[in-house]
C-alpha cells in the first residue's frame, strides 16, 4: 500500500555531533568529571560540552531530597488548611499558621534553584 501524500514539507535532517576534541586531565580528575556528570544526570561529554559553553547544570535531586520536598508540600498544604478553619474564631492564629506556611513555601522555591 503506498504511503499517502498528506507531507509536502521535507523533513529536517538530524545533524549528529561530528568533530572530535581530546583533552588531557588526571585520573581523578576523570573520576570527578564523571560524578559530577551522574549527579547531574548527563553524560561525561554532555556535561564537559555544558562546562566549556557555560551552559546553566541543574544537578539532580538525591531520593531523600525529593522526600523532603514532598513531606514540605504537605505541610505547607496541612498549615494553609488549619489556618483557613481558624479564619473567624481566631483572625491571629490564622495569621501566625498562614506566616508559618508562607515560610514553608520560601523554601520550597529555594528548592526549586
Amino acid at each position: 500500500m503506498p504511503a499517502p501524500e498528506g507531507r509536502s514539507v521535507k523533513k529536517k535532517s538530524f545533524k549528529a555531533k561530528s568533530v572530535f576534541i581530546k583533552f588531557r586531565c588526571s585520573y581523578f580528575e576523570k573520576k570527578l568529571l564523571k560524578v559530577k556528570a551522574k549527579k547531574c544526570g548527563l553524560t561525561l561529554s554532555e556535561y564537559i560540552r555544558k562546562v566549556a559553553l557555560e551552559e546553566k547544570i541543574i544537578e539532580r535531586l538525591t531520593d531523600e531530597q525529593i522526600d523532603m520536598y514532598k513531606m514540605l508540600v504537605h505541610y505547607h498544604n496541612s498549615f494553609k488548611s488549619i489556618g483557613n478553619m481558624y479564619k473567624k474564631r481566631n483572625p491571629n492564629l490564622t495569621q501566625k499558621v498562614h506566616q508559618l506556611a508562607d515560610e514553608i513555601k520560601l523554601h520550597l522555591n529555594n528548592f526549586k534553584k
